[in-house]
């Protein structure tokens, strides 16, 4: 897939993120490289290879996990004690993204 300086512009607009002109230029050769070593991938013959839904464990294994256990947690006054804002039982935060 041949990635353009637009289509970089594109993707750092969508990750709020600011590029100068040369970390563009070379964006679009790292992520270009990126892009076609996917498609290398996406070429492989994995019809014989069983479908999996845990990649980590056969059918038969689970993960060792501890067993769940029920607590009381913190109730609202306590949690937001040392917040700097709350209200309405809820932080408030400064809002970051903006658009």
């Amino acid at each position: 897939m041949k990635l353009t300086e637009k289509d970089v512009r594109y993707v750092a607009d969508l990750a709020n993120l600011t590029l100068q002109p040369q970390e563009v230029t070379r964006m679009v050769t790292e992520l270009g490289g990126i892009l076609d070593y996917v498609e290398k991938l996406n070429e492989l013959d994995t019809s014989d290879v069983p479908p999996m839904a845990q990649v980590l464990y056969p059918d038969d294994e689970t993960a060792t996990l501890r067993p769940d256990r029920q607590h009381t947690g913190l109730g609202s006054e306590v949690a937001l004690a040392n917040a700097p804002l709350s209200g309405a039982g809820h932080f408030k935060v400064p809002k970051v993204i903006e658009r």
